[in-house]
């Protein structure tokens, strides 16, 4: 707050001050980052960034003036690198950031300003998969087995525990192996977290190994999945 009142009107905590205020990345930074409407020099204690920022791109929190979210996470697209940019908005995800300007929106507002193509490849990355329903991605994960010649499980197959009956994406019932295919839509919140942990322990108590795979594994990283699914097959299956 000293930084924002020492930086005159319309002045806001912003970039990797913001990010920790936000608690979406820490910082060492020696100096606070201040985003002002008029020209200012950074001086000690102060990294100051000119920009007249929208009603919609600046908040309140814990009373100081700072940039909203999304406005945050554009302006630490500037001087993060990539990794840290996709890990601090999973962090901004987790914390369930929500916010009435989407990143989305903010990308379509900004395009062309430095940031926006970090930030644009980061989303396009985890939309892909995204809308897809819960049969195509069954699908599509077939035809993912049967382009690397690995065997085809049960599909929508009830498996038995202590804790009750549960159905499951994909079983080799031999292997004692369970497939669950993850997609945000069904998986998403904060309680669908919560029943896929509990679901998984009972599984596994009954003796069944439970992989987890996402769209985005098959898509981006296909031969290390069929790698890692082979060899619990193989290492599972009864000789």
């Amino acid at each position: 707050m000293a930084a924002v009142l020492a930086s005159g009107p319309g002045a806001v905590v912003s970039h990797r001050s913001a990010g920790a205020l936000w608690r979406v990345r820490d910082t060492a930074a020696a100096r606070v980052d201040v985003t002002v409407p008029r020209a200012q020099r950074s001086r000690a204690g102060l990294r100051v960034h000119r920009a007249v920022l929208p009603a919609d791109e600046v908040t309140i929190r814990r009373g100081i003036p700072v940039t909203s979210a999304p406005r945050t996470l554009l302006d630490l697209a500037t001087v993060i690198l990539p990794r840290q940019l996709e890990r601090a908005i999973e962090e901004a995800e987790a914390l369930r950031l929500a916010d009435p300007l989407s990143l989305s929106d903010l990308v379509a507002r900004h395009d062309g300003r430095p940031g926006v193509p970090a930030l644009r490849r980061v989303l396009d990355s985890w939309r892909v998969g995204a809308t897809l329903t819960r049969s195509e991605l069954e699908e599509r994960f077939l035809a993912f087995l049967d382009a690397r010649g690995l065997a085809r499980p049960e599909v929508n197959a009830w498996v038995e525990t202590a804790a009750g009956w549960f159905e499951v994406d994909c079983l080799w019932r031999p292997a004692r192996v369970i497939v669950e295919l993850d997609g945000y839509t069904r998986h998403g919140t904060r309680a669908a977290f919560e029943r896929d942990r509990a679901r998984d322990r009972a599984l596994q108590a009954a003796g069944w190994r439970v992989i987890r795979v996402t769209w985005r594994q098959l898509h981006e990283q296909p031969r290390l999945v069929a790698a890692e699914l082979q060899a619990v097959l193989m290492q599972l299956s009864p000789s």
